[in-house]
């Protein structure tokens, strides 16, 4: 019986190869809709994907906002005349004037970004100042993830004092807790709820004062957590394509994996090893050797040794692989498996019938 990721016409397929199923990532972007009381409260991460196709998915299902972390993923969200794109990084250096240019070259798009220092803050307004351009911000708070981002209790004076800058409009807060991924649903949203606090003690001061701010928080670990959360805007990113690391963690989420790594046996090292061509280049290798990609038709194979262009798999005695089989992958981690290629060919009725290019992958689209 042909199972949903056979590929019919699969030896017009060259590998290693990303595909994606359309199909399976319209679905997924349902079931994210479907998890929420109001598609205005989502601001998907497009990080994974990299696509002007599924930006435009997710606007045909009622999705308007956008996070993003590079300049080419903003602009390849202004592409898309998408009304409203986070980035969520804190532009420093030449990125300032990249992003400004943006603004100018793009106006049917909202653009913001994050800060968490004012010294940057101020750079950015003056150089936004300079171009007669204003920029929406949010102040990053550091909630656990430690990587950067202000700590709640230091940001009150950071947002008045943005507040006071020119070309600078201070919007919000942005909250991600990306170390915050346990197994246990309960345990995450008792961590989740636990860094959630101070922000919340942190709104409350705003208040106070009068202000209103916008709250973007968690990714996909996080996200039915922050869903409940009344008008917090949610930014999971994974749910488009999925993987086998959430997929196998997150099993209260029910996406699908929507997008395979397809690569071929290439040799036979021995009795018991087969050597396929699913290299360093072709999947994400950043986790062990055993959480890189399970294969949907031989799950029991077990990775031995990977470099650049060859992933040695043990495949025990009496084996039936042959040289020029092929196996269907889930990438462990997807989106930067994503960014390894630089096309996506599409599969539909089980057959090859296009591309998606990753375009955001690379670090400048034209700005």
């Amino acid at each position: 019986m042909s199972k949903w990721y056979n590929i019919s016409d699969i030896d017009q397929l060259d590998t290693p190869a990303l595909v994606v199923y359309p199909d399976r990532v319209k679905q997924n972007i349902a079931t994210l809709v479907g998890a929420i009381d109001n598609a205005d409260r989502l601001r998907p991460h497009v990080k994974t994907h990299k696509t002007k196709e599924v930006t435009q998915l997710c606007m045909d299902a009622g999705i308007r906002k956008f996070k993003c972390a590079t300049i080419a993923e903003a602009e390849m969200l202004a592409l898309c005349n998408a009304p409203d794109v986070l980035l969520a990084y804190q532009p420093i250096g030449p990125k300032i004037k990249r992003l400004v240019a943006l603004i100018k070259q793009y106006p049917a798009t909202a653009f913001s970004c994050l800060v968490d220092n004012y010294e940057a803050a101020k750079t950015i307004d003056q150089i936004a100042l300079a171009e007669q351009a204003t920029l929406n911000v949010y102040i990053d708070l550091n909630v656990g993830m430690n990587r950067s981002g202000i700590a709640p209790q230091n940001a009150f004076v950071l947002y008045e004092r943005c507040e006071l800058l020119q070309a600078v409009n201070v919007v919000g807060l942005h909250v991600y807790d990306g170390h915050i991924h346990d197994v246990d649903f309960n345990t995450r949203q008792q961590k989740c709820d636990a860094a959630f606090k101070p922000v919340e003690a942190l709104i409350t001061e705003l208040h106070a004062s009068g202000i209103n701010p916008l709250v973007v928080a968690g990714g996909s670990p996080t996200f039915p957590i922050h869903a409940k959360r009344g008008e917090v805007e949610c930014s999971p990113g994974t749910f488009v394509y999925w993987d086998s690391g959430y997929g196998a963690a997150f099993d209260e989420q029910q996406f699908l994996p929507a997008a395979l790594v397809v690569t071929r046996v290439v040799s036979l090292p021995d009795d018991t090893k087969i050597c396929v061509d699913l290299g360093h280049k072709s999947i994400a290798s950043e986790n062990v050797l055993d959480k890189r990609v399970t294969f949907l038709n031989a799950p029991q194979l077990k990775p031995v040794s990977h470099s650049e262009e060859h992933l040695v798999l043990e495949a025990g005695l009496n084996h039936d692989f042959k040289v020029g089989d092929v196996l269907y992958g889930v990438p462990h981690h997807i989106c930067p498996t994503v960014a390894l290629y630089e096309r996506a060919i599409t599969i539909e009725s089980k057959k090859t019938n296009g591309e998606w290019r990753n375009i955001a992958r690379d670090r400048k689209i034209n700005i």
